[in-house]
């Protein structure tokens, strides 16, 4: 391990250089994120933006588990001297390097008007002002609201892997079954951006909302099955397998089918970066806060037993049946954290049955007037009056 070491001012050291690090990694990540689906999102027209945000979902999936099977392979390795773990970093450090390069020419290949170079000073100043637009904007409140609510059971999924092993799946396992997971969730998601572009086209007020309600409310009952029904026995592997890869596939819609797209559409081009930042901003705040909620639940209030390693043969088996106990407790504590809020998520979006065709059409027409060449109202409104409507320009 890394931080093993005989004197603890050495391990203090070592644990506050990788929190530092850590934390300007994490820094570095938002920074290219938001920049990355503004890209995406200006790459592609409104009739295949939910197609090309699930490829981006996509990527992403095949990225975790490529680079965590990469990474725990090179862990115990060493390379010319140098620990694999480290090279591990640096390797990331050199991919994300490649990336924000590759943004950069790309965009400056883009048709994009270059904005003349402003002091640090006053560009602040003027993302605060976009910010507080952006903030304004009655969509984008539903969406935060309800990436409040449905990023949370997202992060509690967090503890999937321990309750795996609690059932009594072996690290090998329960490594396929979370696998399996993953997979199912990016081609849920590349599915779900499909099936939201087609939705918009027939439906063009209310069919990503739709999609993104019947994606949330799905993941109520398979939770159900797969956390409350099926048998806590490690002999039901096909049965957990095939649980995980349907709530997997069913629940991942909403963010390639609904939110980034209609994020994209209720700003005008040059706020899009703004608002993918602001979104993950509130959302990951909230999300962070669901693996201590899925933990106090499990103890307090579900029963969960804190054990120590067995011993000899009893106390093994002992621990055994605690396991289940443990499991039992973990899944209601699991389920708990996923039924409640995606309910609240799906009744949130019906808020954007309301708001989303006016900031839609408002954002066309105030793209229109800055010279974006969009027709008020955009093409195949169904609102006829929008066009007279106006909202303040957000600052250029």
């Amino acid at each position: 391990a890394p931080f093993q070491s005989s004197d603890p001012l050495k391990l203090n050291d070592g644990i506050l250089q990788m929190a530092v690090t850590a934390a300007l990694n994490g820094v570095g990540l938002a920074l290219q994120i938001p920049a990355i689906f503004a890209f995406v999102a200006d790459s592609v027209d409104g009739t295949n933006r939910g197609m090309a945000f699930g490829w981006l979902m996509v990527a992403s999936k095949a990225g975790t588990v490529g680079g965590t099977t990469l990474g725990l392979l090179m862990a115990p390795t060493s390379f010319f001297g140098v620990p694999g773990w480290r090279l591990a970093f640096l390797l990331l450090a050199a991919v994300g390097a490649a990336v924000g390069l590759s943004i950069r020419a790309f965009a400056a290949a883009s048709k994009a008007p270059v904005r003349a170079a402003k002091p640090v000073r006053q560009e602040l100043q003027d993302f605060a002002r976009e910010a507080k637009a952006v903030l304004r904007i009655p969509s984008f409140q539903v969406i935060v609201a309800q990436g409040l609510t449905g990023s949370f059971p997202w992060s509690a999924l967090s503890f999937t892997a321990m309750w795996l092993e609690l059932v009594g799946f072996s690290h090998g396992e329960t490594a396929a079954l979370m696998t399996l997971f993953k997979v199912a969730t990016s081609l849920g998601g590349l599915f779900g951006g499909k099936m939201g572009d087609v939705l918009a086209g027939r439906l063009k007020n209310s069919g990503r909302i739709i999609l993104a309600q019947v994606s949330a409310g799905s993941a109520i009952p398979l939770a159900c099955v797969l956390l409350l029904a099926l048998p806590n026995e490690p002999a039901t592997f096909a049965h957990h397998g095939a649980a995980l890869f349907v709530m997997g596939f069913m629940a991942s819609w909403n963010t390639s089918a609904t939110n980034s797209p209609i994020l994209a559409e209720i700003v005008p081009p040059r706020s899009r970066t703004s608002v993918y930042a602001l979104d993950r901003t509130f959302e990951a705040v909230l999300a962070s806060f669901a693996p201590p909620v899925v933990g106090m639940l499990a103890e307090h209030l579900y029963g969960y037993k804190l054990v120590r390693s067995a011993a000899s043969g009893a106390e093994h088996a002992a621990s055994v049946e605690t396991d289940r106990h443990n499991a039992i407790s973990l899944a209601r504590a699991l389920y708990t954290a996923i039924a409640i809020p995606m309910a609240l998520c799906c009744l949130v979006y019906s808020f954007l049955y309301c708001t989303y065709p006016r900031d839609r059409d408002l954002a066309r027409a105030e793209t229109a007037r800055d010279g974006g060449g969009a027709r008020p109202g955009g093409e195949g409104s169904d609102n006829e009056d929008e066009g007279e409507e106006e909202r303040e320009l957000l600052p250029q």
